[in-house]
């Protein structure tokens, strides 16, 4: 019998199959290979003695968290309480589009701005939407918690990461997709300005044809596994006719990409982070 590995707690895989779920454990023969079982897997199981016999060829994988197989990542992005981070968006983008997934940015809590705010956010979600455009067979989409609709449009379909920045309200979002979750929130420390990690553990949750991964660790996301010649490929507003080739947008002469920052076509905050990135 084939399935998806939904949750992982310990050694204990819980694989959905048809909407029916066992309980296995991996066979021996994974302990002497590099391969462990990931949430997101599919797999070929035993049912009667409950136990993974085989592990299909992912298309992709994340460490941080470990899922396999995703499609689309659904960025919680707060426009305050906590602060909107720039850095950490695009830091997410490029590593989920480095991975062949899907960005789905969500701004959360636009009903705490104030008019010129509200502006100056739109302007930046503006753009965001518009880079999409670039992408061949990845596009960045974006929409807001106001939006279920949209949102679960967005999701049909497909195996989602949920991630973002503490605090931003992924499993406010979750409980409000599917409410018969429940899941644990906290409020913000007004101290620190950022919030509480609540998930304990990854999994996979069903949500009409979508499978929702919310894991915790995902907002101390890494990107130094990306080459820096290949990073420059994850701004894809980027990709236009330098004088060079090989141009990394750095201090070379003629840089296209620099022109079109310095005439405001492309946001000086995306050009900031990835010079930043490019340092790490």
């Amino acid at each position: 019998m084939e399935g998806t590995i939904v949750r992982i707690i310990s050694n204990l895989c819980t694989v959905d199959c048809g909407g029916a779920l066992y309980d296995c454990k991996p066979r021996g023969k994974f302990y002497h290979t590099n391969i462990s079982p990931l949430v997101g897997d599919h797999v070929v199981i035993d049912e009667v003695n409950n136990y993974i016999l085989d592990i299909k060829e992912r298309k992709n994988f994340l460490d941080r968290p470990s899922i396999s197989n995703v499609d689309a990542a659904l960025i919680v992005t707060s426009v305050k309480k906590p602060e909107l981070s720039l850095s950490l968006l695009d830091k997410m983008i490029s590593n989920v589009s480095y991975k062949g997934i899907e960005p789905i940015i969500c701004f959360t809590k636009l009903d705490l701005l104030n008019e010129e705010e509200m502006h100056e956010i739109e302007t930046i979600m503006n753009y965001y939407q518009k880079i999409g455009k670039y992408y061949n067979k990845i596009g960045i989409k974006c929409t807001t918690n106001r939006k279920l609709g949209k949102i679960t449009k967005l999701l049909d379909g497909k195996i989602v990461v949920l991630t973002g920045q503490t605090g931003a309200g992924k499993s406010t979002l979750l409980n409000k997709l599917n409410p018969s979750l429940n899941l644990k929130t906290d409020e913000i420390s007004e101290a620190l300005g950022r919030g509480k990690h609540t998930t304990r553990h990854a999994e996979l949750f069903k949500y009409k044809n979508s499978l929702i991964a919310d894991t915790p660790g995902f907002s101390a996301l890494d990107i130094t596994h990306i080459p820096k010649d290949e990073l420059k490929n994850t701004f894809v507003e980027f990709n236009l006719d330098c004088e060079f080739k090989d141009c990394k947008h750095m201090n070379e002469k003629n840089c296209m990409v620099k022109d079109y920052v310095n005439a405001g076509k492309i946001l000086k905050s995306r050009y900031d982070n990835y010079r930043k990135f490019m340092g790490e």
